[in-house]
């Protein structure tokens, strides 16, 4: 089970998801309380060994802007989150990024891990961020394919049975492994890694 954590603002937070063997771990570039500036993130993404992908996570600014805010940072792949249409992924494509499409499931959603040129699909809460659960039942009409990670309500007490009923190829957090908004519990980060792979 491939398994990202996400929101990660300190030295301390990244040893840690180092430590507990995640594949990836995601700084959070734009608007939200777990906002890190791109110079942070590019102290961060330095101590990360390259078998664990950095993603900088956007949401809200123009492709362009992602795109070269990325790049300072030295991050390996760029998460571009909500209503981003395929032009903007395809403005991107030259870039030496993987691009990670995350969305939340409407009507209409195309699913399929690749439609807009991206690496990694992620199918989040309507609330991103929010650390609201919703309903992946909803993924059972149209399941996802390829490499698809899911989101959204995530912690170390419901990721086993959300993974039993969606079946995602991975599984992405942030709110559920933290101790106050925006602040990561170290504790909860070494559970939620374990519970995702037990």
């Amino acid at each position: 089970m491939f398994v990202k954590l996400c929101g990660l603002r300190t030295e301390s937070d990244v040893t840690v998801a180092v430590d507990t063997g995640a594949d990836a771990v995601g700084f959070v570039l734009t608007d939200s309380p777990r906002r890190i500036d791109a110079g942070l993130a590019r102290e961060l993404v330095a101590g990360v060994p390259p078998q664990v992908l950095t993603v900088a996570v956007v949401r809200g600014i123009t492709a362009t802007e992602a795109g070269e805010m990325a790049l300072k940072t030295g991050v390996r792949a760029l998460q571009l989150h909500g209503d981003y249409p395929k032009e903007a992924f395809d403005e991107l494509a030259d870039l030496p990024l993987q691009l990670v499409r995350a969305t939340a499931l409407g009507p209409g959603t195309d699913v399929r891990t690749g439609a807009f040129g991206e690496e990694l699909l992620l199918i989040d809460s309507p609330v991103a961020g929010s650390g609201e659960q919703w309903d992946v039942t909803r993924l059972a009409d149209n399941p996802p394919t390829g490499h698809w990670v899911l989101a959204g309500g995530l912690s170390p007490e419901t990721v086993a049975g959300a993974i039993g009923v969606a079946r995602p190829w991975g599984v992405d957090v942030s709110s559920g492994i933290e101790s106050s908004r925006g602040v990561k519990d170290h504790g909860r980060m070494r559970e939620f890694v374990a519970a995702a792979r037990g």
